[in-house]
């Protein structure tokens, strides 16, 4: 399956979110979304963690939950 690549925690820098995605619902696309773990249970703590230590973003503690857009 190659959707399982895919999952994984997701990072939107512009707006300080995060998503979780474990199906094939909805994949987010770069440039805007960047995969911080493949990790998808990864606490919102882990998540900071990560971003602060890839310099993902420039607030890792200002990192939020984020929702996946409902599709039509």
């Amino acid at each position: 399956m190659q959707h399982l690549s895919k999952f994984g925690i997701y990072l939107n820098a512009a707006e300080g979110k995060v998503v979780r995605i474990n199906s094939p619902y909805w994949f987010p696309e770069e440039p805007d979304w960047v995969l911080l773990t493949s990790e998808v249970n990864a606490t919102l703590l882990r998540i900071r963690e990560l971003a602060r230590e890839q310099g993902a973003s420039s607030d890792p503690d200002a990192i939020t939950w984020g929702r996946i857009p409902l599709l039509d």
